[in-house]
């Protein structure tokens, strides 16, 4: 991975919004184009190795209440409803 800075600083990754997938972008570039070549990785040491599928790997899973969970189902309503008005 000597050409990493130079990777990342492509076109192609600066379209790349999300940090994630960016990484995801990186490790198809460098196991030259394969998404099968990233399952297969052989660099575990590599400090992108846990992301190399696209997902974080250290997310949790957000638990909510009922209660906050009705809380965010009004908030969506009352952003759909001022989306449609504006």
């Amino acid at each position: 991975m000597t050409n990493s800075r130079a990777a990342l600083q492509t076109e192609e990754s600066k379209e790349i919004k999300n940090p994630v997938k960016a990484i995801r972008a990186f490790c198809i570039d460098c196991c030259g184009g394969s998404s099968n070549e990233v399952k297969l990785c052989t660099a575990p040491k590599c400090a992108l190795y846990p992301f190399r599928l696209g997902k974080n790997p250290y997310r949790t899973k957000r638990v909510m209440t009922d209660e906050q969970r009705a809380e965010a189902a009004e908030r969506l309503a009352k952003a759909r409803q001022n989306k449609q008005n504006a």
